[in-house]
């Protein structure tokens, strides 16, 4: 056997490893997106069931609460903002623009629920109310299903981009654009503050 045709072999050989080494790399990026998309989907399927709630609370708070209309029409409105991010966000997780739309509007929407909550503790008869208890039990259980999903979602979120900034990956990853992906990370202000307790 010629050198020639040693070296050809050599040469050959590691660009078939190389090229495995390209399609193994691109089709693993592949995977993560998938998952992350995935789990934002689970996300989604919850924040559809908040959505859903959220009229039927008010419309119930709204018998009760008849000098409150700010705050009622101001829930309605960032559910509805909120409702149109998600649906944004849900056609593309992986479109940055779209997840920070989300995000922001999620963010506006807790502090309305957060002041709907605070101003219904006004209202005994509705704090009472048989139907007021049971959405605000399903709001709380859906937004713990929302939490547990977040926290799936922004793990495969960080897998997903930390594979993609990995060298030698980041190479494919930049050359097949695989853009970073976004936490869903809601910065709601009661949820960063401790809660007040107050012994009278």
């Amino acid at each position: 056997m010629s050198i020639a045709l040693i070296l050809l072999l050599v040469v050959g050989g590691v660009a078939l490893l190389f090229a495995f080494w390209v399609v193994g790399a691109y089709n693993g990026l592949v995977t993560l997106r998938n998952r992350f998309k995935n789990a934002f989907a689970q996300i989604d399927v919850q924040l559809k069931r908040r959505y859903d709630l959220i009229p039927n609370l008010v419309e119930t708070a709204k018998g009760y609460m008849k000098h409150e209309r700010e705050t009622l029409e101001a829930v309605i409105a960032a559910r509805n903002t909120a409702y149109a991010a998600s649906k944004a966000a849900a056609a593309n997780p992986a479109d940055a623009g779209a997840m920070k739309g989300l995000l922001s509007a999620e963010s506006g929407l807790g502090g309305a629920l957060s002041r709907l909550m605070v101003v219904s503790e006004q209202y005994p008869d509705l704090k009472a109310n048989q139907n007021m208890m049971q959405l605000t039990e399903e709001l709380t259980s859906t937004e713990n299903k929302i939490s547990f999903a977040r926290q799936a979602y922004n793990d495969a979120v960080t897998l997903f981009n930390t594979t993609r900034e990995r060298f030698p990956t980041n190479l494919i990853a930049g050359m097949f654009n695989f853009a970073e992906a976004q936490l869903f990370q809601v910065d709601v202000a009661a949820e960063r503050n401790a809660p007040q307790v107050k012994f009278t």
